[in-house]
């Protein structure tokens, strides 16, 4: 579990102002305050139609870095894997009752709307759940119709996971649950970061965020 001082962990612990319930069926999406600095720094000109201008400023050098993770191929990769092209990275598990499916779907839809002289970025899924999510069991997850067709599932030590939630600013939380059959569930950031094809962050969306938009704002980036 990553621990976050200061004002994100009031964020972080907002679960416990929540009914109980409420919590086993849904995520928590956390916003870092770098992101939403990020968010209302001034906005550069439209330079696309329809295109929100947000998509050009919500950038930090603070937010990426190194990472060394396993793949759901069972082979050891690094950011150096993921050069020369857009990568999405999203954090979740695969036992993730809704935010993390309906992102994932969202991120497919999007991927399916962006014009053909684009080509559309890896979604990488890092999961926050190593005890279960092992590389068979996100092989099977990222298969799931609707999710995107170019997508990696990433895993590792509890302590690699550490380090790559940091340096996304990625806070996430083991919930124990054992009313349920699962036992456990997790809050964690449902921030979507576009990293372009040097591993830098370009933009990020909201899980909630509609497809089209995702697809106006990756294609403007492109």
């Amino acid at each position: 579990m990553m621990h976050v001082p200061g004002p994100l962990a009031a964020v972080h612990n907002h679960h416990r102002l929540w009914p109980y319930s409420l919590m086993r069926t849904s995520t928590l999406a956390l916003l870092a305050p770098t992101l939403l600095a990020l968010s209302a720094a001034a906005c550069s000109p439209d330079r696309q139609a329809g295109v929100d201008p947000a998509c050009f400023t919500r950038t930090s050098e603070a937010i990426g870095g190194p990472l060394s993770l396993i793949s759901n191929t069972g082979v050891r990769v690094t950011e150096n894997s993921f050069k020369g092209q857009k990568t999405l990275v999203f954090f979740g598990f695969t036992y993730c009752p809704d935010t993390c499916p309906g992102t994932l779907t969202r991120i497919g839809v999007a991927m399916s709307m962006l014009p053909k002289s684009v080509k559309p970025p890896k979604t990488v899924l890092i999961s926050v759940d190593p005890a279960r999510d092992t590389p068979e069991a996100l092989s099977l997850y990222i298969a799931s119709n609707g999710f995107p067709t170019d997508i990696v599932g990433l895993t590792g030590s509890d302590d690699e996971l550490e380090a790559v939630s940091k340096a996304f600013v990625a806070p996430f939380e083991r919930i124990e649950d054992p009313d349920s059959s699962a036992g456990y569930s997790f809050n964690h950031s449902a921030i979507l970061y576009l990293m372009d094809e040097n591993w830098k962050l370009a933009t990020f969306f909201q899980p909630d965020a509609r497809p089209e938009d995702m697809a106006k704002c990756i294609a403007a980036l492109s």
